[in-house]
């Protein structure tokens, strides 16, 4: 009774199937709101942390289930996209806040003290994500 089993590979779902572009936008959307969430702190009882500590986690959920369900390549892709974006977004709040103002425009000072801290905040996103999620 010596029966010889053949190895079997492990079979992921292939990303043209019609939840991976869903979970895909759910990172980057995630991963945007997350960063410039980040720039308001919020006292939550004991507790005093920034606006992006509550969506954060959930970046990490949905990077963990593309990579679980359609392989480490596909996952890959999307976190490499999502932080594009993120950098893009970075990028372009701070080409705006360089931008000269309109006439009348009075908000300036609170436009820079909000998204001003993006591009930091995107940096620092980058790097601890990046990190935890590919080593």
């Amino acid at each position: 009774m010596n029966e010889t089993k053949e190895a079997v590979g492990v079979r992921y779902a292939k990303s043209t199937q019609s939840l991976y572009p869903f979970f895909a936008a759910a990172f980057c959307g995630l991963l945007l709101i997350s960063n410039i969430g980040a720039t308001k702190l919020i006292h939550f009882g004991p507790i005093i942390t920034d606006g992006g500590a509550f969506l954060f986690p959930l970046v990490y959920i949905v990077g963990d289930v593309l990579t679980e369900v359609y392989g480490f390549k596909a996952a890959r892709k999307v976190i490499f996209m999502g932080f594009a974006m993120a950098v893009l977004a970075a990028i372009t709040f701070y080409l705006v806040q360089i931008s000269p103002a309109a006439d009348g425009w009075e908000n300036q000072s609170a436009f820079e003290s909000i998204l001003g801290f993006v591009p930091r905040i995107v940096l620092a996103s980058v790097c601890g994500f990046l990190i935890g999620q590919l080593l």
